[in-house]
């Protein structure tokens, strides 16, 4: 199948890569193709080989990686502070790593990581956004469960879950913040919406990301393996958030929803400010969709899929692919002329998968990392497949 593909990564270049995107979607993705095919040895040699060159990255004083990564020496680029959501999102990509190459460095190198975010001071229990890989301090005290944060959340319990449910660290630390989450971030609208809003030093900001709607699905997957008089509210909780999000998609022209929107003045589930009114082909609330339904197998969840395949049709086909779109407020749009690789890594993926029997790419077999390719859960067969 991938016989005749020659790939190979620049020896000598000035440009700069986000650690962050080269894990996800590259050491994710090789990865990934590996297990799916089980033959493409290859593929797991440009893993590894990749997955090498990634780890001058963390040769700070902390180990906390930093964000960039420069292409011609593949040692780290970037100053200043280190981003929640990339640095927390290593680890499912990582403990593969090391499982098949029998290196332990690489698992070695996230569990770092979590040992430094295990023992320092956390405002309220929450994590901030932006961490010092110098000092090993928070820089300030944003947080957010949408961009910055959102899938360092989402790792915990896939690391967990990736375990077979024997990474009882990262269990633990899923389970606080899910507390301290919805202590702190958690609210209701006058109107009955549940939402995640951001936190700011301690006052609350009233908005929530498309990209923050992933956290129904998270919250979804992590319900049954929460305490047993809590698992029912967790499913809940997970149900209410995607109203939430669905909510985002219906109440614009073109049933879709913006980049975000907010609970404020009057507003709820809408976008109040012309910068927020776009979408980009973003997978999050059909990802939680998928997941819902799985769990659940409640018909509301591919009826709200079907609804989004049409305005995706309607509103972004173009003659060449999709497009996102400007302004979903808009009767008529108009496009971006982009068509954002993880529409077809993931928006496409969910919404196939939420439409196909629950034994194709089983949850009690596979994760999925943050950028939807599958991962098996490690267990002692998942070397042989």
């Amino acid at each position: 199948m991938f016989s005749e593909v020659e790939l190979s990564f620049p020896r000598q270049s000035n440009g700069e890569a986000s650690l962050f995107e080269v894990n996800i979607r590259y050491v994710g993705g090789l990865l990934s193709a590996y297990y799916l095919t089980g033959e493409e040895v290859r593929l797991i040699d440009k893993a590894m080989e990749l997955g090498e060159k990634l780890l001058p990255a963390f040769n700070t004083p902390t180990g906390i990686p930093r964000g960039v990564i420069n292409l011609g020496s593949w040692g780290w680029a970037s100053a200043g502070s280190s981003i929640l959501a990339e640095f927390g999102t290593l680890h499912l990509e990582f403990v593969h790593l090391s499982e098949l190459s029998s290196n332990a460095i690489y698992k070695e190198k996230v569990m770092n990581i979590r040992k430094l975010l295990s023992k320092i001071e956390k405002p309220h229990g929450l994590y901030p956004n932006f961490l010092s890989p110098v000092s090993g301090n928070w820089v300030q005290h944003h947080v957010s469960i949408g961009g910055l944060g959102d899938s360092f959340y989402e790792y915990l319990i896939k690391s967990y879950l990736m375990s077979d449910k024997t990474d009882e660290e990262a269990k633990k630390m899923y389970y606080s913040a899910l507390e301290a989450i919805e202590a702190n971030l958690v609210q209701k609208s006058p109107g009955g919406l549940t939402y995640m809003a951001e936190w700011r030093g301690g006052i609350l900001d009233h908005k929530m990301g498309h990209l923050a709607c992933f956290s129904g699905g998270m919250i979804g997957i992590g319900a049954d393996d929460g305490v047993p008089e809590k698992r029912q509210h967790y499913l809940d909780l997970a149900a209410e958030i995607t109203h939430t999000c669905h909510e985002s998609y219906t109440r614009s022209a073109t049933k879709l929803g913006p980049e975000a929107f907010r609970f404020d003045g009057g507003a709820e589930a809408t976008a109040t400010r012309l910068s927020d009114r776009y979408y980009i082909l973003r997978p999050e609330v059909i990802e939680s969709y998928m997941y819902m339904w799985r769990l659940t197998h409640d018909p509301k969840y591919r009826e709200w899929g079907w609804e989004a395949v049409e305005a995706l049709e309607q509103h972004c086909r173009v003659d060449s692919g999709f497009s996102g779109i400007r302004d979903v407020y808009a009767t008529t749009v108009g496009h971006d002329n982009m068509q954002q690789s993880f529409f077809l890594s993931e928006t496409l993926k969910y919404l196939y998968l939420l439409f196909s029997d629950d034994d194709l790419l089983p949850l009690e077999d596979w994760v999925f990392n943050t950028e939807a390719h599958p991962l098996p859960i490690i267990r002692d067969s998942c070397l042989f497949l």
